[in-house]
């Protein structure tokens, strides 16, 4: 994860990963066809299970609007400020350039968030909680803020800091409508 996070997918080569890592050039291929491969079991390893659990939710019991910021706080917890997010700044810069990587992680991260979040906007529908009904279509827009924490905390932080939290809070009083203070 450290090679890839320093030099980038494209600049990445598996000799300096065998010698972070110190095995042989060799040993490598013994498990991984060749770098996209070992990539993806670094994404399997590192970010599915994250997403698994944070896509995991418990039976919604209490609101949707709470169930979605113990997704948003864990998702801050869990990948800002974390290799994580890292590795998800990676994919971003470096999709374009490798469709295939970029493929993988759709079909492994992004499309599992997705579905979580299109079920979550669908019950807040049907609850009356949400009353834009056309956010099903666009779940994309419900998980916007932490994409756009991740982005920021690298590009921008040192200049004008984040506060990824509050932004969220902001972006849920816009969807469900301000919590009462009551």
């Amino acid at each position: 994860m450290e090679e890839f996070i320093t030099r980038g997918f494209a600049a990445t080569r598996l000799d300096d990963i065998a010698k972070r890592a110190g095995v042989a050039k060799g040993t490598i291929y013994l498990h991984f066809k060749d770098k996209e491969s070992m990539f993806e079991e670094l994404v399997r390893t590192v970010i599915v299970p994250v997403v698994a659990r944070l896509t995991a939710l418990p039976p919604p019991t209490g609101s949707v609007r709470d169930l979605i910021e113990a997704f948003a706080g864990n998702f801050l917890k869990e990948v800002i400020g974390t290799k994580r997010g890292d590795l998800v700044r990676l994919i971003v810069a470096e999709g374009p350039r490798f469709p295939s990587v970029a493929d993988f992680y759709y079909r492994e991260v992004v499309s599992r968030g997705i579905g979580a979040m299109r079920a979550l906007i669908e019950l807040g529908i049907a609850r009356g909680e949400i009353r834009e009904k056309e956010l099903s279509r666009y779940p994309q827009l419900l998980v916007a803020p932490a994409m756009i924490a991740v982005i920021w905390q690298s590009l921008f932080e040192r200049h004008a800091p984040l506060d990824a939290r509050d932004m969220l809070r902001v972006h849920l009083d816009l969807i469900f409508g301000e919590r009462s203070t009551t």
